[in-house]
């Protein structure tokens, strides 16, 4: 590879990178629930998006870079079979106009969800991506798309109700 064609894949994932950051980040802060987890989730799934970055279509380059993310997920869940929910909720929370007791809450009610409901209400209704593209990113059916945010959402109304009840 010449130094040329080098330099200008590297200043297009660059460009990428600077772009999908804050997107990955904040999809990967939901599905870890720490701050720190989801820089280094974020920070696999670029090493390994720029591995096959000449492969990756411009268009497709986000999604390609979050089915790796949730994968990466996956995978450190499957390793660690837990995880840790740290108080710390960073800024880049849930939306910019939402108090950080609001993103705390939200962290909360998600750790509490089964790992692939949590997955597939963050991709879902955070992300806002379709329930056929959250299929195709997690590689289950539309089905169980639909099974899963279903049950994830009625979960959080529950955990919600209790948690006004107790706190407000």
């Amino acid at each position: 590879m010449t130094t040329r064609v080098r330099a200008e894949r590297d200043a297009a994932f660059t460009a990428f990178v600077e772009q999908a950051s804050p997107s990955l980040l904040r999809t990967a802060w939901l599905l870890t629930g720490d701050h720190h987890a989801a820089h280094e989730l974020v920070q696999a799934a670029l090493v390994k998006t720029y591995v096959v970055w000449p492969r990756v279509r411009p268009e497709g380059a986000l999604a390609y870079a979050r089915k790796i993310l949730v994968n990466e997920r996956t995978d450190a869940w499957r390793r660690r079979r837990g995880e840790v929910v740290v108080g710390e909720v960073p800024e880049a929370g849930v939306a910019p106009s939402s108090t950080s007791e609001d993103r705390d809450l939200v962290v909360r009610l998600l750790a509490g969800l089964p790992d692939q409901q949590r997955r597939v209400v963050v991709l879902r209704y955070y992300t806002d991506l379709s329930e056929q593209a959250v299929a195709d990113l997690l590689d289950i059916s539309l089905g169980s798309v639909k099974s899963a945010a279903s049950r994830g959402l009625a979960a959080l109304r529950t955990q919600l109700a209790t948690t006004d009840g107790s706190t407000r």
